[in-house]
This record gives structure tokens, sequence and C-alpha cells, in this order.
């Protein structure tokens, strides 16, 4: 059977180009395996330190990229990449970065899974979803909803559907 997948990604959009980047990777099967909530605060297991660690060492493996705002829940993570941050072009435009949102987002959930499915002993499990969900920043407004969104993140976790 052949499944027709529709890119979730915009159209004619360049990825790699100068932005803000609002991302969420859900782990496969909504599976609660980064830790708990407790008292609204999310505290990370060996897991979820794993995604932590991952998460922060893509500035190591990016060059021109920043990371923003960041929160690892049970059964997934949010955050916000800056791409093309620091990097000086011809003119008033940053120079393209060598790498976009696609091949980032490659490597966090390639690394990750790899560190965790060692842990687990699971060699052939899969982490995560397929895909992603990602949101170009426009603005400062919605920059800052966004950023509130993360923070705000474990607070709301009673409504999370997932939250079983």
């Amino acid at each position: 059977m052949i499944h027709n997948r529709k890119s979730i990604r915009l159209k004619n959009w360049n990825y790699a180009n100068h932005g803000y980047y609002f991302v969420t990777i859900c782990v496969n099967d909504h599976q609660h395996l980064f830790g708990e909530i407790i008292n609204n605060q999310m505290i990370l297991n060996e897991y979820g330190e794993i995604i932590k660690f991952t998460w922060l060492d893509l500035v190591n493996h990016n060059r021109g990229i920043l990371l923003d705002e960041f929160v690892v829940m049970p059964n997934h993570a949010h955050g916000i990449i800056i791409i093309g941050a620091g990097l000086i072009g011809a003119g008033l435009e940053p120079a393209p970065t060598d790498t976009g949102l696609p091949e980032i987002m490659r490597q966090f959930k390639t690394f990750s899974a790899k560190r965790i499915k060692k842990l687990r002993n699971a060699p052939s499990s899969t982490l995560w979803q397929r895909n992603y969900y990602d949101h170009i920043i426009r603005n400062e407004q919605t920059l800052n909803a966004i950023r509130a969104y993360i923070k705000n993140n474990p607070d709301q976790w009673s409504m999370d559907k997932y939250n079983t």
C-alpha cells in the first residue's frame, strides 16, 4: 500500500532562511517517557535529561543557530530555534546558514533516539513520531506569545488530551 503523505511545511519557503521557528516534537504513540509533572513542574528522568542535553547541544553542530525558549514534557518537547543568528551577509541581509530546520530536526531526533534506545536496550523501537510541527514566527508579539506558551506548558499539563 502506498501512502501519499502531504508535507506540512510551508510551500516555497526555504527553511534555511533567517528566522525564528517554533517546533513541537512528539513521542511515538504519545508514550510518557521523559519524566512527570509534579506541582506544575516538569521533573525530568534520565531520558528527559538526554532530550534536554541533545537540544542544547544543537548549537555545537550547526553554524549560525541560537536556541530560545525550550521545554521537555512527558511525551513531547517544544522549542524555538533561531536560524541565521549572528551571521553577517552582504548588505543588510544575514548570510544563509549551512543547515535548515529539517536537517536540525533530523539531527535532534536521531541523536536523542540513539542515546535513549541504547539506555532502554530497545534498538528496534521508534522513539519519535515521523514528523514534527513547525511554525515560522513572523513578529515579536507572536514570539512573546509562543515563549509564554512554552514556559507555561507544564501548568497546562492537566488539560492535555494525552495526559492519561
